[in-house]
């Protein structure tokens, strides 16, 4: 693996394969009620890392970007995951119709794309997962952790340390 540590909740990503091993990685950690919010510009990853943690998770359906679903379902892995693209939105009172509220925070794991932009209307207890690009590389990616919480908090430590085991 060529994903590096370069900090406490911090890596780097050379690539896209890093990226969804990255989100391999969280997968073994991830549990029921776990709400992941990935942030980044277009094009940074945010799809790709929600790849790599569905195939984590035992589901080897295609994972897409439900840009215009609002919201995609992958039930076949050991615990559903909640794929929502949030970008499309631009108020909070559009949070009903996509289903967000039946499951964020009480089944399987909600991930959130673009979810920062509503995260007053959804909850205080998240996983923040920041993915910027590397300036010099076009393939490199800075991941970092950013926990709210006290269970995103066990959530980013148990990551962090699983990573630096094998960066190391």
């Amino acid at each position: 693996m060529a994903l590096k540590r370069l900090d406490r909740r911090c890596y780097a990503s050379s690539c896209v394969e890093d990226t969804i091993t990255f989100g391999e990685l969280v997968a073994e950690f991830a549990a029921e009620g776990d709400v992941l919010v990935l942030t980044g510009g277009l094009g940074v990853g945010k799809t790709h890392f929600t790849k790599g943690l569905s195939a984590g998770l035992g589901d080897a359906h295609p994972v897409t970007s439900p840009t215009f679903a609002l919201m995609a379902v992958h039930d076949e892995g050991r615990i559903p995951l909640f794929h929502f693209d949030l970008y499309r939105l631009e108020h909070a009172y559009e949070l009903e119709d996509t289903g967000i509220y039946d499951v964020l925070g009480y089944e399987g794991v909600c991930v959130l794309e673009w979810g920062e932009q509503f995260q007053d209307e959804l909850t205080d207890e998240y996983l923040g997962v920041v993915i910027t690009r590397v300036d010099d590389d076009p393939d490199a990616r800075e991941i970092a952790l950013e926990s709210h919480g006290r269970r995103a908090d066990l959530l980013a430590e148990a990551i962090d340390q699983a990573c630096a085991e094998i960066t190391a």
